[in-house]
């Protein structure tokens, strides 16, 4: 009962890290109380049958009241003190400069016991110098990109104050910038910590450490009162791939960050105020800016100033108990690197998200770190709604303040707190409804794609690939040009690379091939195949399929090495490329004019696209080309001529050399 007036009276309490703490600091509240009101219960009883109606009267007309004031006053007292131990939720919205003592921590650099922090000071003197420098800007939509986890929070917290809508993105392509800034009321500016020659420095950029060193030094912070951040009027625009793997902006506002981060903190607070915490996870999406971000500093425990980019720096954190927050495919790295057993950290609580993590993953990790991680499942548009741990089963259970069903198409359909639209949002996700609270993936609407009208699911077959035993990761991605096919990229464990280590690539090819048609069509197998050290991933840790399809588009060329007059080239000769359609059909190979087409093609795009043909001075062929084989070209240009050589430096074999006379047309 005294815990509930507790929380009628302060409802945070519900939301604080130092929930546990409470609730146990009240139940012996309650212990003492009851005990006293046992005791004055019988003691009063007693100076009923003393006899003495001044014994009575003395006792129960002022001691028993004086003894309640006493026992008050103390527990008071004692309360104020346990106060100040106790961890407090303070979200940026309830943000205020005596929030918490100047001396506390907030950010500290490298390990915790380097003695390299940041504290609460900082945080106001740094707000203070950067909303002194927004405010002189004439822009009510700013882009903020910084890789610095410090730097991030003063900014972001510094534009919110000031009333700005803030643009997040992850992408920091030029053109994909200037793209997103640029609008009919001029260049949006762009506040980062990024580092640009002065030739490529974007148009209205601010440096946030500049602007923290120009700004004036009777600017102080400490001694001023921060403007209130209301959450409901604030503008926070992310970019997400979505489904379709374009980028497309998802407005979002505080009030629904904050309501998010307090409901972890419900659930898992009493774990954080003995932690430090670290991040493998961009800020500049949701999952990073709730986990990396705001959560550490409205629960007020230290967070890492930079973002673990490589496992091996988990090495150098054995000092204290960390939180760590990451990725499926960082975990993977992590628990494969060659001395895992160096990662023995004191302890560790780790959360993951922005993809499913795999049951092996989960258990390798158990074994490396100690620790089952906890999954979070959400989106940009849904923010958190269930969570899973591995070792207790495959489901996933629904968060208290979320609700899910099915739409016809068998997709999670989700309504919550932080979905605007009362209807709920509709995933791509198929599920499967166990009961109200529980629920279990089964891939992606989108996973499901029809070749030559035979529909497949990409996830099953990639699971299929897994289950080998050979393949620690692959990825199948649905290609299109004159026909629709499939293509895998595959990255070998140890197993798979024992195997094939002295295999040609048609052989480990056709391999795979008769593999899957154990539980395949012929007419579903990829077609086209990749072998890989790790498949390329976002900053979110997922699979990057723009770039993986890419390996598969323009025979996936790569340069080896380059100058102004001769380039190296390695390339895989596909076997559905069009140079092998209509020539020797019951034979395939690479006909001399396909050859030849292809030197040009690539002489054009490395030396100039005026390049052409003018005659062939000489050429000969030593070797057949078959589909699949992997090659190397190089060529060289003087003046007027084009010397070529196709060649394999892993069979010690040159297929074909020669001399073209070129001209250049403008």
């Amino acid at each position: 009962m005294i815990y509930r007036i507790a929380v009628i009276q302060d409802k945070s309490i519900r939301y604080s890290p130092g929930k546990r703490q409470i609730e146990n600091y009240c139940r012996k509240v309650t212990v003492i109380w009851v005990s006293f009101f046992i005791f004055n219960g019988n003691l009063s009883i007693w100076t009923i049958f003393s006899g003495s109606d001044i014994l009575w009267s003395v006792y129960n007309g002022g001691i028993s009241y004086l003894l309640m004031g006493i026992l008050f006053a103390v527990e008071f007292m004692v309360r104020k003190k346990v106060q100040k131990t106790i961890p407090k939720a303070i979200p940026l919205t309830a943000v205020k400069k005596k929030s918490r003592n100047l001396s506390d921590v907030l950010c500290y650099e490298g390990a915790w016991n380097d003695n390299k922090y940041r504290t609460w000071a900082d945080f106001l003197e740094g707000t203070a110098k950067l909303r002194a420098q927004i405010e002189t800007v004439k822009s009510d939509k700013w882009l903020l990109y910084c890789d610095d986890y410090w730097f991030f929070l003063l900014a972001f917290t510094s534009l919110l104050q000031c009333k700005k809508e803030v643009l997040l993105s992850a992408n920091t392509g030029a053109s994909y910038i200037a793209e997103i800034r640029n609008t009919d009321t001029g260049t949006i500016p762009f506040l980062t910590d990024l580092e640009f020659s002065n030739d490529s420095k974007p148009e209205n950029t601010f440096f946030i450490s500049a602007m923290l060193e120009n700004t004036a030094d009777n600017i102080k912070g400490i001694e001023r009162e921060l403007p209130p951040i209301n959450g409901d009027e604030t503008s926070i625009i992310m970019f997400t791939s979505g489904s379709t793997g374009k980028p497309k902006a998802v407005k979002q506002r505080l009030i629904e960050f904050e309501n998010d981060n307090l409901f972890i903190l419900s659930k898992w607070g009493e774990e954080f105020p003995d932690r430090k915490l670290c991040s493998t996870v961009n800020q500049h999406h949701i999952y990073g800016l709730l986990f990396s971000i705001l959560l550490p500093f409205t629960s007020g425990i230290p967070f890492r100033r930079q973002r673990i980019l490589f496992p091996e720096e988990f090495e150098k954190l054995i000092d204290v108990k960390y939180m760590i927050i990451s990725v499926p495919a960082f975990l993977k790295r992590a628990v494969e690197i060659e001395k895992s057993e160096n990662l023995n950290l004191v302890s560790p609580w780790i959360f993951t998200s922005g993809g499913l993590l795999d049951f092996d993953t989960a258990q390798k990790t158990s074994r490396v770190f100690g620790f089952w991680p906890v999954e979070i499942y959400g989106s940009t548009e849904t923010s958190g709604i269930a969570w899973r741990s591995s070792d207790k089963g495959s489901q996933w259970t629904v968060f208290d303040n979320a609700r899910i069903s099915c739409n016809k198409e068998g997709c999670l359909l989700i309504q919550s707190p932080y979905i605007k639209e009362p209807a709920g949002f509709e995933t791509a996700d198929l599920a499967e409804i166990i009961d109200e609270e529980h629920f279990i993936l089964k891939g992606r609407l989108d996973s499901f794609v029809k070749i030559e009208e035979k529909r497949v699911s990409l996830l099953e077959m990639e699971n299929r690939i897994l289950e080998s035993g050979l393949a620690a990761d692959v990825c199948i991605i649905a290609m299109e040009e004159r026909r629709q096919y499939l293509a895998a990229a595959v990255v070998f464990n140890d197993n798979g690379k024992e195997k094939f280590s002295c295999l040609e690539k048609q052989k480990i090819n056709n391999f795979w091939k008769e593999y899957l048609l154990q539980y395949f069509d012929n007419t579903v197998i990829p077609k086209k195949w990749r072998y890989l050290e790790t498949l390329p991933v976002n900053t979110q840790g997922k699979k990057n399929k723009e770039e993986i399809k890419s390996l598969f588009t323009s025979d996936g060329m790569s340069v080896i090495e380059k100058t102004d007059n001769s380039v190296i080239l390695e390339f895989t000769i596909l076997g559905t490329s069009p140079y092998f359609d209509g020539h020797f059909p019951e034979f395939q190979i690479l006909p001399a004019v396909g050859q030849i087409d292809l030197i040009m093609k690539c002489a054009s795009k490395h030396f100039g696209t005026g390049i052409c043909l003018s005659h062939i001075k000489r050429i000969k062929f030593t070797g057949l080309i078959r589909p699949d084989a992997h090659l190397f070209i190089k060529i060289e240009k003087n003046d007027k001529l084009i010397t070529f050589k196709i060649y394999s430096p892993e069979k010690n074999k040159t297929y074909s050399y020669g001399t073209i006379i070129i001209s250049e047309v403008s």
